[in-house]
């Protein structure tokens, strides 16, 4: 399939406006359909590491694909993320025509073959610019996703000539709260999505430290978004700020109604819920009480009414479990992620077979769903 291969139809699954979904990013495995229902969430999204195993087991059983294709046979509606790990894994951008990239194309292929046409949204990169040696953030990485969703649309093309029902976005741009990273490579990544019609947008991941922040980023791409694209939010949360806090001491009112040393830090008051998980009063007491987060408790809220009055937003997903990887290796220096799902199923215990939950973002979730 050449890169300039001509486009098919539109797809033709309905186009998203302002939806708020759920997102389990890599790990499917603390999420049930169930718990998704009873937040009145129609979409779910992850992403797959576009990985070497890939080569050598069926893609539809990996389990972040697996669990998207029982979702949408399940009726839900769906977002998978193609994830490109070099840094992680200590790789280079592969260059145009060279055989790993052909070797990566035909990885590409394998999935596509179990997805296409059965997601709802497929999104070309999940974060390239953290994703790759920060040497080859420029033209080169570019070139590479350039030349991946080129051949993404042509197999779409050759597939389902009429359409089908896979929207294509291109993913995710990050930290454009920070004018340093704000360069030629994401404006000519912004560019590149308006120049091709076969590409309904662009994502975003805007992990800030205030909604200021966050306005900054929205801003960024929303002005730069031609007539008739637009923006997915598949990541977003206020998790820098909760970094910053890690170190504070308890609130006094916590440390004497739960009887805790007045000296314990918010990180430690974290990990004792992991070792013993609170009782879900326990757990908002302890969020309600710390002033860094109470302050912030309509955040899911405003952030939403952001996005949605830009008139771009296709699909936001918020961070729906407490995943392993966010407990694993558990320290003073550790991002919180654990503070921004939906359910605490890691740091609050079950009740009356009911699995704990971050009840402020819970509520506001569902009630979102509804405006």
């Amino acid at each position: 399939m050449q890169p300039n291969a001509k486009s098919g139809e539109a797809p033709t699954g309905e186009t998203p406006n302002g939806a708020l979904g759920v997102n389990f990013n890599e790990d499917p495995s603390d999420m049930n359909f169930a718990q998704v229902r009873a937040l009145s969430a129609k979409w779910i999204r992850g992403f797959v590491p576009m990985t070497d195993d890939l080569d050598t087991h069926p893609p539809a059983r990996q389990r972040s694909i697996a669990r998207l294709l029982a979702a949408s046979g399940d009726g839900f509606r769906t977002i998978l993320s193609l994830k490109f790990p070099f840094l992680t894994l200590g790789q280079s951008l592969p260059e145009v025509g060279s055989k790993e990239m052909e070797a990566l194309l035909k990885r590409v292929d394998r999935v596509l073959h179990a997805v296409m046409g059965k997601m709802d949204i497929l999104t070309i990169g999940n974060e390239p610019f953290l994703e790759t040696k920060k040497v080859e953030r420029d033209t080169r990485l570019n070139v590479f996703y350039e030349h991946v969703a080129a051949h993404v649309i042509a197999y779409r093309e050759k597939r389902f000539p009429h359409g089908g029902k896979t929207r294509l976005y291109m993913g995710a741009l990050n930290r454009l709260d920070e004018k340093e990273e704000r360069t030629q490579a994401t404006e000519r990544w912004v560019a590149f999505v308006n120049r091709r019609p076969e590409l309904d947008g662009l994502d975003i991941h805007p992990h800030v430290d205030s909604l200021q922040a966050a306005g900054a980023y929205v801003q960024y791409v929303v002005s730069r978004l031609d007539k008739g694209k637009k923006f997915l939010a598949t990541e977003f949360s206020l998790v820098q700020l909760w970094e910053k806090h890690m170190g504070d001491k308890i609130p006094a009112a916590y440390a004497e109604k739960y009887r805790v040393p007045p000296n314990t830090r918010v990180w430690q008051v974290i990990g004792n819920a992991f070792e013993k998980p609170f009782s879900q009063k326990r757990w908002d007491d302890f969020l309600a009480m710390s002033p860094w987060f109470a302050a912030h408790k309509d955040y899911l809220t405003k952030q939403m009414q952001m996005f949605r009055e830009t008139g771009k937003l296709a699909v936001a997903t918020y961070g729906v479990s407490q995943i392993e990887s966010m407990q694993t290796g558990w320290g003073p220096h550790k991002q919180p992620w654990i503070l921004n799902p939906l359910y605490a199923n890691r740091t609050v215990q079950e009740e009356n077979g009911k699995t704990g939950r971050t009840t402020v973002w819970f509520d506001s979730f569902r009630a979102l769903q509804d405006s």
